[in-house]
């Protein structure tokens, strides 16, 4: 099943918008290609023992937003890139080691994506500027619902990734201006679907995940090159003005934040600088995975759930971890 904007009228301009998305996060990863000298940093010990990198797939193209759904046992991620010769967005399933198949097609810049409580697929749509959901069917997307497409009747400048509270259900996205760096914001989709924009100070906000209990908000800002965490509300709400630096590495690599994950422990995986950084939820840099592409996206998987997959720059790679993941 192919999804159709509803605003049948903008599929030109989704395609620029998705192109530029595309044009935004190439230029995050390729300031990053000039690697500076190797830094010693120890492997977290959430790592299982002399566990190596594996590669599952590749195929040249940049990948985001990966998601692992136990009921199908199979990881889905985003792809970007030419597809017989033109520029295209997809939704790729990795059916075994070496093998995706298209499981969504002309996406309009789906970016991130997450996996919600009742097993649906949240997508952040950066050229159809929305916020999807869908049910994970065997050939595709089946019942695709637009969540919001604008906030006060004005759209947004283009999703780019999202979380989903494992407490109380609420939403949390990041809209992001790469470009004008202005107007950017985090939005905020509580249980009943109402719309809030909670977050507006940041220049870039990228990467977006909320805590096992649901009480804290973590954003990378791409601009500030650092995570920032901010306590949730119990209307889900945050107050900017309790927002602080949560990690903030001393390191050569400068590559962009970008997207998160965490294990049952609660300890944070950031994508960024090099690799995946893993965090106590104290904010204790316990380590990095080091990868030699930019790692755009992270995701924990696998039958057990002790399996990290971490989408980059033409590959998507595993690693066998000791603790399981939560999402």
């Amino acid at each position: 099943m192919l999804f159709k904007s509803k605003k049948t009228n903008t599929g030109a301009r989704a395609a620029r918008i998705a192109a530029l998305l595309a044009a935004a996060t190439l230029s995050a990863f390729s300031a990053a290609t000039a690697q500076p000298a190797r830094e010693n940093h120890p492997v977290p010990p959430t790592v299982a023992p002399g566990a190596q990198l594996v590669l599952e797939y590749g195929d040249g193209r940049f990948f985001e937003g990966p998601a692992w759904d136990n009921a199908t046992g199979k990881l889905y991620f985003t792809a970007f890139g030419k597809v017989n010769g033109e520029d295209n967005q997809q939704i790729m399933r990795l059916d075994a080691r070496g093998k995706a198949s298209v499981w969504m097609n002309k996406t309009a810049g789906i970016n991130g994506t997450a996996l919600t409580r009742d097993g649906r697929l949240l997508g952040a749509q950066g050229g159809g500027r929305s916020v999807l959901s869908m049910k994970i069917g065997p050939d595709g997307p089946q019942d695709v619902k637009t969540l919001t497409g604008n906030f006060e009747g004005v759209p947004f400048i283009g999703p780019n990734d999202l979380s989903e509270s494992p407490v109380s259900g609420s939403i949390y996205f990041t809209d992001p201006n790469f470009a004008g760096k202005a107007h950017s914001a985090v939005y905020h989709i509580n249980p009943a679907g109402k719309v809030e924009r909670i977050i507006t100070h940041l220049k870039i906000p990228n990467g977006v995940l909320v805590s096992n209990d649901g009480k804290t908000l973590f954003v990378g800002d791409s601009f500030d090159k650092r995570i920032y965490s901010y306590p949730i509300r119990d209307d889900g709400s945050v107050n900017q003005g309790q927002v602080k630096i949560f990690f903030d590495p001393a390191t050569a690599n400068q590559a962009d934040p970008d997207g998160m994950t965490s294990d049952v422990e609660g300890n944070l995986y950031f994508a960024m600088r090099g690799g995946v950084w893993v965090v106590s939820p104290r904010g204790e840099n316990l380590g990095l995975i080091a990868i030699p592409e930019f790692c755009s996206n992270v995701c924990f998987g696998g039958a057990d759930g002790k399996t990290l997959f971490m989408t980059c720059s033409g590959k998507v790679y595993s690693l066998a971890m000791n603790v399981r993941g939560t999402r």
